[in-house]
Parts: C-alpha cells; sequence; structure tokens
C-alpha cells in the first residue's frame, strides 16, 4: 500500500467524521488491547484512547464500531489477531511490540497503527520514522541509546548503596530481546560500575520465580524494563509479595510505567 493511500484510509477515521455522518457509515477499528490482565476489561489508558475518539466525533455504536481482543494473557496473542483480520476492520490498533509484530506478519493492506514501540526501525515495523513505508505507522517512545542507563542512575540517587541491580525482562518482547542480543546491558553497568543481572518473566506465574530469584542473587534493586505483562500486574504483584521479599532482601524498585508506581519497599 502507498504512504499517500495509507494516511488517506486512517486519516479518514479522525478527521471527516462530519462527512462519514452525514453518510451513516459506520467504521470498522479492530483494538487489540493489553487490557487489565484479564482479557475482558480495558486498562486506563485504554480508556483515555476511547474518550480521545469520543472527542473527534467518534461515538462506538454510530459511526463506529470496535471489535477489541485482547493480547493477554500472552497466549491469548494469536488467536486475537486472526480473529480481528477475519473481520475486515477499516484500521488496526495494536499497543506494544509483540502485538504490532504480529499484526504485521498477518496482513499488509489494512492500515495498522502501533503505539509504544521503542524503536519501530530496527524493530522491522517501518522504514524511517519519517517515512515508515507499508501499512504501518504509530507512536514511537524511541529515547537516546543511555536511556537504560539513565534509570539506573536514578535508581541509584535512590538507593545510594545499590551495586548489584537485577533488570526484569520478558524474552518474548522483541524489543527487549534486540537490546539484550546487541549487549548494551553489561556496557551500561561497567560505565556505571554496577553489578547487572537479568531475572525473566514471560507470564505472570513466571513474575514470582523473577522476584525470588533477584533476591536469592542479593539484588539491592530491581528495574522493570518495562512491558505489558508488567503493565497490567505489577502493582497488584509488588503489594501481594512486599513482606515475603522484605524478608530476604532490602530492595527497590524503578519502572517506566507511570500506573506502577508504587511507595515503599518491595
Amino acid at each position: 500500500m502507498k504512504r499517500r493511500e495509507f494516511i488517506a484510509s486512517t486519516a479518514a477515521l479522525v478527521v471527516s467524521s462530519q462527512h462519514l455522518r452525514a453518510q451513516g457509515k459506520r467504521h470498522r477499528l479492530g483494538f487489540l488491547a493489553v487490557g487489565d490482565g484479564s482479557g475482558k476489561t480495558l486498562n486506563k489508558a485504554e480508556l483515555a484512547f476511547l474518550d480521545g475518539l469520543r472527542s473527534y466525533g467518534w461515538i462506538e455504536g454510530k459511526n463506529l464500531i470496535i471489535e477489541y481482543r485482547f493480547s493477554q494473557p500472552a497466549d491469548r496473542l494469536a488467536a486475537s489477531v486472526t480473529d480481528l483480520i477475519a473481520l475486515s476492520p477499516d484500521v488496526l490498533v495494536a499497543p506494544g511490540p509483540q502485538a504490532a509484530k504480529a499484526l504485521k506478519s498477518a496482513t499488509v493492506t489494512i492500515p495498522i497503527v502501533f503505539v509504544s514501540v521503542a524503536d519501530p526501525v530496527r524493530l522491522g515495523l517501518v522504514q524511517s520514522l519519517s517515512r515508515p513505508g507499508g501499512n504501518m505507522t504509530g507512536i514511537s517512545t524511541m529515547v537516546p541509546d543511555d536511556f537504560l542507563e539513565k534509570r539506573l542512575e536514578i535508581l541509584r540517587e535512590l538507593v545510594p548503596g545499590a551495586s548489584k541491580i537485577a533488570l526484569l525482562v520478558n524474552p518474548d518482547n522483541p524489543m527487549q530481546r534486540l537490546y539484550l542480543a546487541e549487549g548494551q546491558i553489561p556496557r551500561a553497568a561497567q560505565r556505571l560500575g554496577v553489578a547487572l543481572l537479568t531475572v525473566e518473566a514471560t507470564k505472570a506465574e513466571e513474575l514470582d520465580l523473577a522476584f525470588a530469584s533477584a533476591a536469592a542473587q542479593h539484588a539491592d534493586a530491581i528495574i522493570d524494563w518495562g512491558d505489558a505483562l508488567t503493565f497490567v500486574r505489577l502493582r497488584e504483584l509488588l503489594r501481594s509479595r512486599q513482606s515475603i521479599i522484605c524478608q530476604q532482601t532490602t530492595c527497590s524498585d524503578i519502572t517506566p510505567m507511570a500506573d506502577c508506581r508504587y511507595t515503599g519497599p518491595m
């Protein structure tokens, strides 16, 4: 699909609502949501997205049909993508790198808008930020390559004695997998003079093991790299495991997700 055609088809959903309402036509949006982790309910950020659509005159049930499918739990992603593609929506919305890659692999004709993808170019979703090409565009959360190092610096200000830090990663997250393969973590740790270890979780039930691994390795702090899994579960998990983990180690956490901020020791 040419870029001009792609822009025209997606822009129609947000800037020409008056014309479409006059025609009485309802457009279909496929929303591959992260949700609250249950696979049933949208999270606060996604509800805000729907508020934004309404502010542009797009009212669900009037001129817009929204088909919701969920990427969480993670084993639901493939079936959700298949369901959405079968509905032939006018546009697809994909939150995060896993969902974006799954939709890209499933269609080259339906316009896809992604959000919360750190580096869509290196991930192979688009050709460039200025000229994405293909049928994808969206919002990049790209930051300089030393972003992880900056977060380590902030964490050490919060926990001055931290010399061993655990990084919570999801190996199924293609963006995290890419950074791990490129060796950025050891370089950042070496520059700051800290020991940086990784603990892994690909699903909710593995988070217990990840926290226990950090405690067993006497980590002074944990950084959540940021993933759909922790976005929907971290606050709940930190609260429920606070007393257990604090018996093993004095540990603090830093997460990029504003909705997951938690006050107190982990």
